[in-house]
């Protein structure tokens, strides 16, 4: 009886645990950027490059790693629901099209956190914040 009783609970805290290992990836910003959440369907716009401002008006500057990057492929599966190639083609169509600019790449963490931090408005990605970044954690919703 208590076994049963405990089930619901431990699978609950479980779906927890394995949804939080599944997005080992934290999206950060500039700490100047006034949003303190993000939605999934407006962080897909962003890093689409369909969403080139954030709500006060200040231009959105996106940091990415390269496309064979591990962190890379975790953010764009685990966030946005996108395969990395889908996201290349979106670039790529908003560059032809002249409606955006392509994100700039980095090489790894350090940079991403480096750039991050001193370009106003920026957004991107990492595997964990840590207490001494200069960057701030935007969590997804």
């Amino acid at each position: 009886m208590i076994h049963r009783a405990l089930f619901p609970a431990v699978l609950a805290a479980l779906t927890l645990f394995t949804a939080r290992l599944a997005w080992g990836v934290d999206l950060i910003v500039h700490p100047g950027v006034a949003e303190t959440e993000i939605s999934r369907p407006l962080a897909r716009l962003i890093f689409g490059a369909r969403v080139t401002r954030w709500e006060d008006g200040s231009a959105i500057r996106i940091f990415v790693l390269p496309d064979e990057s591990p962190l890379h492929q975790e953010m764009t599966k685990g966030i946005l629901d996108l395969y990395p190639y889908q996201l290349r083609n979106a670039w790529d169509r908003a560059i032809y099209t002249g409606i955006g600019q392509a994100p700039v790449q980095v090489a790894n963490e350090a940079e991403m956190r480096k750039r991050v931090a001193s370009v106003p408005g920026a957004i991107g990605y990492i595997g964990r914040v840590l207490n001494n970044d200069k960057v701030r954690a935007l969590p997804v919703r």
